[in-house]
């Protein structure tokens, strides 16, 4: 379509299309599935309320999606139409304070600067019980924040029915949902039940999106001095990264974490402490082996692309003299990702009274713009653990 007339004729076209699409088909065929859900719901909760309220608060945010929500509306509105409460809706109440609880968790675990600072807005809209900024650009791309949402939703759902809650008018939702829920003669019972599931289910979704985890996205680079330096030159410099992979399993702490002043002050550089679950090390990329102490406890390497990485098992296990470790390399050989490097004895290190921390330290750190370390709490070796920036 020329330019001239793609302002309109896009628009006409695309409505042509779908309207009558809408109308004829998706229409028909969505009010078919619509009307046999909310028929199978209505059944669900005359056999088992609490089996209804686990299911509607679990698949609720989902049925929202597809606009399929509204096949128990209409029932609910018919009830308060003739005067009588209804509990149709009450598993559905908390999950918005479910689904703010993941996004929650999200903002607080992620590296990536833009993802938090969009969670902060998401999770305002939340507590007021709107919940689609969430769904659709914080948790549903990292799919377990979402589904960790879902299950708490589940759970509130089942104990909100278990306790007998219904609503008593059509109402707001998030926290303005609260008046739905006083009685005409002014009993404030439900209303207190369902403010205290609320917090319930925020802190619930909190924790269970922060324990499954995601996968986070590429963490932005903080540049502000060097963009400043370029620009003031007028030169143009592009950014690479190079990914350091975890050269052994266990529990990932801060630097600042280790038990030696050395390390724990950056004085070596920056990097991250691994508690080891194995006594393992392996090559955390394609690289050379630089020094290989004569004890075996520390190893220096260098990547193809410059980066020189400290791995150091154990805080002052020199003093062991080589004893519980054992080499498979030597000093100059070339190493592959995730080839073995050095197996250690973890219990003969606690016996004798030594820290196993692993310090792994990028000890050329000022030639990187950044240093990223991962945001998981616990790796497993050849797994992400540190991604380097430098300016080209």
């Amino acid at each position: 379509i020329p330019d001239v007339i793609k302002l309109f004729i896009v628009p006409f076209l695309t409505a042509l299309v779908t309207i009558p699409l809408t109308f004829l088909v998706i229409g028909p065929i969505m009010n078919t599935v619509s009307d046999a859900l909310g028929n199978g719901l209505l059944s669900i909760q005359s056999f088992s309320p609490i089996l209804f309220g686990a299911i509607l608060g679990f698949s609720w945010q989902i049925l929202v999606m597809f606009g399929l929500h509204w096949a128990l509306i209409p029932f609910a509105i018919i009830a308060l139409s003739q005067g009588d409460p209804t509990s149709l809706l009450t598993p559905s109440g908390s999950v918005s304070f479910a689904q703010t609880g993941a996004v929650l968790a999200v903002m607080l675990k992620t590296k990536n600067a833009k993802l938090k600072e969009l969670s902060i807005p998401a999770f305002i809209s939340g507590i007021f019980g709107v919940t689609e900024p969430a769904i659709y650009g914080i948790t549903l791309p990292r799919k377990k924040p979402f589904w960790a949402s879902c299950i708490v939703g589940g759970v509130t759902g089942a104990i909100a029915m278990g306790l007998g809650m219904q609503g008593y008018q059509m109402g707001g939702l998030g926290i303005f949902r609260y008046p739905s829920s006083i009685s005409p003669d002014g009993d404030v019972k439900f209303a207190i039940y369902a403010m205290i599931l609320d917090v319930c289910a925020l802190i619930a979704g909190f924790i269970v999106a922060y324990a499954l985890g995601f996968k986070d996205d590429e963490p932005t680079i903080a540049m502000s001095k060097e963009e400043a330096k370029l620009a003031t030159t007028g030169q143009s410099k592009k950014l690479s990264k190079e990914d350091i992979f975890s050269p052994i399993a266990g529990k990932v702490l801060p630097l600042s974490d280790a038990k030696d002043g050395a390390f724990s002050d950056g004085i070596l550089g920056k990097g991250v402490v691994i508690e080891p679950d194995n006594g393992e090390v392996v090559a955390p990329f394609d690289g050379t082996v630089m020094t290989l102490f004569p004890t075996y406890h520390a190893i220096g390497l260098i990547s193809e692309n410059g980066t020189e990485v400290l791995i150091h098992i154990g805080i002052d296990t020199v003093q062991l003299n080589g004893k519980g470790f054992e080499a498979f390399i030597k000093q100059g050989d070339t190493v592959k990702k995730g080839q073995k490097l050095v197996q250690f004895d973890i219990d003969r290190i606690t016996s004798e009274g030594y820290s196993t921390q692993v310090p792994i330290i990028i000890t050329n750190t000022p030639d990187f713009v950044d240093i990223i370390p991962t945001s998981e709490p616990t790796i497993k070796a050849n797994d992400l653990l540190i991604t380097t920036v430098i300016a080209d």
